[in-house]
């Protein structure tokens, strides 16, 4: 079957969406929707995107483009006749900005019932600071994205200090993107099963708690075995989890995080070396004379061969995950693997030329994302799109009616459906922790060897949780009863242990035909560092992120928080509901894969664009520490503390003049115009300067640690921050799903208990309850277990 372009259906293909949009995020989402197959038009302003960027080349892509300018009357009743007959509707202005033009959620549910409308606002309605412009600048420094305002969290560099530093890539605008673009999937699952459409609220800010991860959760009542503490010399981390210099002037990220990897990699060691005790993983977490030995051999040893040279060697011949620290440019150019990968993608844009830009988040193997073409003209789709106005959109197969098969009671977009989830640490566990949040059944299976539960209570919350013990023929037992029962299927293991496990796509396929089955690697599906092991921070460093945080001619740097890892559950979350969406249409199961590679490209949208010409002077660590430009940046007030400002708007320059007293800031160097700046705002503190520029419509946030987001009285008055009592466990600080849906919010789902704490439940629920007790003697499950937790 075709699309009305002459491609393949996609996921998608029928839908109609509408993109108000502007900036990063709310384009992002219609750009993810249109490469799923849907037909997206966005709604220009007669002055075109207000985000003048290069970026545009991949926003803008795959979409067609009209103008209408919605102050004016006959425009809006233009606007209002597509939305008559859309599915979708996207729009990123301030709250209310919508309902001024006649076009606020409710006035469109009012004409078509069938719309998901889909809101994402720097703030919601009910925050405070919904009037701000929330620029990507002051959310970093509201959310605690600029590290070294704590002193558990370091810079940039490493090294422990209260000066913030700034990272220029927009991760809580790509954030919101992502939980804007799973909570429309959901609702459209919802108005396949039940008929209707919603409202959906996604704030930016509030998405930005999916970064913020486990340091949400924290544990009130129990007293849970700590881990031991590390003693680290020479650097923020042990010799063998660090940074080291190579013979082609780049750096290689050595990432021996588990123990079973230094066994491995002591191949290269001389016997000396192994006598000393550096094959011992305790030892060099623990002894800080042997840490100094260990990082001067260390160095020496890397420095004899380039950083792509000793990345084939130690993945390849080794199978130990590291990685080459490299920059965008060479990402988006020079790397065959981010090709292959599709992580990268080329196109010709019709004003760059010939443009490689970041490509796809994800993969599906039946309904792959395919671009549709470069970004189109402003306006350059008018006459084609009139007459589709005229007949409804009818000419692109748009479906007015409810499929007959609705279901009657409404529930949450998942309800009846059951996960297996088998994967571990962060991306995996995010993915099937969505999953539960909109409904589904999860049942989270644990081997008895995975130590890596640290995070267990955010990230497993809302689920069953059971040991399995799949090495045994009882335990495979357990698991195929529960894949027959079951929609998703989740495994995050490197290249052929699924199959050496049995696990496989076609195995658990034969005792599930229409299954979802999801993977994530580090890397990707294709390529060749398709089958390497991998960790957050690898994926950082193939893609820039790395060299971009740690600065060009620096040390690379790894971000304090797991944006990567949590994005990448971000991902595969968006992918598994768009491929339930497919089924419920078709009966067509599939499988989705999701990257940490893929996710980082993504995290870095502004910067991933290639084309003849390009000056590469980004923002990047050292270069621009306290942000992009004079009036978007950081400054520290006469308390010490430092406070954010955004005046890049239209009115902006004018009204910092007169919260200031500076006279003239349009002239000047931008160097000049930071140092007066600087001068005025040691005069009082960060908390009175926030209040006066916000006072003159101008954008200003404190800077934040982690700790104080999550503890704010806002974040608990508005139930980002909630307090449970938790199974086994007691009481403990968390946060809730951010994403508001009018019809059917997303939930907390029931709290989690210990790990193993639901075998009995799980076995009941297969028909095997009385084979508990049976299975825990013979080592096919294990009952709850505290041993391997660490208190937070």
């Amino acid at each position: 079957m075709q699309s009305s372009r002459g491609r393949q259906l996609g996921a998608l293909s029928g839908l109609i969406v509408l993109d108000f949009s502007h900036y990063i995020a709310g384009p992002l989402v219609a750009l993810w929707l249109a490469e799923l197959g849907a037909e997206v038009v966005r709604i220009d302003p007669p002055s075109g995107p207000a985000y003048k960027d290069p970026a545009n080349a991949v926003l803008q892509r795959s979409k067609q483009s009209i103008v209408l300018d919605l102050h004016n009357q006959s425009d809006r009743e233009e606007a209002r006749s597509l939305i008559r007959s859309a599915d979708v509707l996207i729009e990123s202005f301030r709250p209310g900005t919508m309902a001024r033009f006649g076009l606020s959620a409710s006035q469109c549910l009012e004409d078509n019932s069938r719309l998901v409308y889909c809101s994402i606002p720097g703030f919601a309605a009910d925050d405070p600071r919904a009037r701000m412009p929330a620029w990507e600048g002051v959310l970093g420094a509201a959310l605690g994205v600029y590290p070294g305002q704590n002193a558990s969290l370091r810079n940039a560099s490493g090294d422990p200090g209260s000066e913030p530093v700034f990272l220029a890539a927009p991760v809580v605008s790509s954030y919101g993107a992502m939980v804007a673009m799973h909570s429309v999937l959901a609702a459209l699952i919802v108005r396949e099963r039940w008929g209707v459409g919603q409202h959906i609220e996604s704030p930016l800010f509030d998405s930005g708690y999916e970064f913020l991860g486990s340091h949400t959760t924290k544990l009130l009542e129990a007293e849970l075995r700590r881990l031991p503490a590390r003693t680290v010399v020479g650097g923020r981390r042990p010799p063998h989890h660090a940074h080291y210099l190579c013979a082609d002037g780049k750096y290689l990220n050595l990432c021996l995080i588990q123990d079973r990897h230094m066994p491995w990699f002591a191949q290269l060691f001389p016997e000396e070396w192994i006598k000393d005790g550096m094959s011992d993983p305790q030892r060099l977490t623990s002894d800080p004379a042997l840490q100094v030995r260990a990082r001067a051999r260390f160095r020496k040893l890397f420095a004899s061969r380039p950083s792509k040279d000793w990345e084939r060697i130690i993945n390849e011949e080794l199978g130990v995950p590291s990685s080459a620290c490299q920059s965008a440019e060479e990402w988006l150019l020079w790397d065959q693997h981010a090709t292959d990968s599709r992580a990268v993608i080329s196109c010709n844009d019709p004003e760059l030329g010939r443009v490689a830009m970041a490509g796809y988040p994800f993969d599906m193997s039946l309904t792959p994302l395919e671009i549709k073409g470069p970004r189109r003209p402003v306006n350059s789709d008018r006459d084609a799109l009139e007459g589709a106005l005229r007949d409804g959109f009818e000419r692109l197969g748009h479906v007015k009616e409810a499929p007959e098969n609705c279901e009657r009671e409404l529930a949450q977009p998942l309800s009846g459906y059951r996960v297996v989830d088998l994967t571990q640490v962060l991306a995996g566990p995010t993915l099937s922790r969505i999953l539960a949040q909109y409904g589904a059944d999860v049942i989270k299976i644990n081997s008895f060897d995975d130590l890596q539960l640290s995070g267990h209570f955010y990230t497993n919350n809302g689920k069953d949780s059971i040991f399995l013990n799949l090495k045994t023929t009882e335990g495979m037992e357990v698991l195929w009863r529960l894949v027959e029962s079951a929609d998703v299927f989740s495994q995050n293991f490197t290249r052929g242990v699924p199959e050496r496990l049995g696990i496989d796509e076609n195995t658990v396929r034969s005792h599930a035909p229409e299954i979802i089955y999801s993977s994530i690697s580090a890397f990707g599906l294709e390529g060749r560092r398709a089958p390497y092991r991998g960790r957050e921070e690898l994926g950082q460093a193939v893609t820039g992120m790395q060299v971009r945080w740690g600065g060009f001619d620096s040390e690379p740097a790894h971000a304090h928080l797991a944006f990567t890892d949590f994005g990448t559950g971000q991902f595969a979350a968006i992918g598994v509901l768009a491929a339930l969406l497919y089924r419920l249409r078709t009966g067509k199961g599939q499988a989705v894969h999701a990257s940490l590679a893929q996710t980082a490209t993504f995290l870095q949208v502004p910067f991933m664009v290639a084309y003849q010409g390009k000056v590469w002077d980004e923002p990047n660590g050292c270069s621009l520490p306290k942000g992009l430009g004079p009036l978007d940046r950081l400054y520290q007030a006469g308390d010490g503390a430092w406070f954010y400002l955004a005046a890049v708007g239209k009115d902006d320059r004018r009204n910092l003049e007169d919260v200031t007293g500076i006279g003239n800031l349009h002239e000047g160097t931008p160097q000049s115009l930071a140092q007066s700046l600087e001068a005025c705002f040691v005069e009082a503190t960060a908390d009175v300067w926030v209040e006066r520029l916000r006072k003159q419509g101008l954008a200003a946030q404190r800077v934040l640690c982690v700790e104080e987001v999550v503890e704010s009285g806002e974040a608990r008055a508005r139930g980002l921050i909630v307090t449970e009592r938790f199974r086994d466990v007691g009481l403990a600080r968390t946060s809730a799903p951010s994403a508001r849906l009018s019809l059917t919010p997303p939930t907390l789902g029931r709290p989690v208990g210990l790990p193993g704490s639901d075998g009995k439940k799980v076995l009941e629920s297969i028909g095997l309850g009385d084979k508990f007790e049976e299975f825990c003697e013979l080592g096919v499950m294990r009952g709850a277990s505290s041993g391997i937790i660490e208190a937070r």
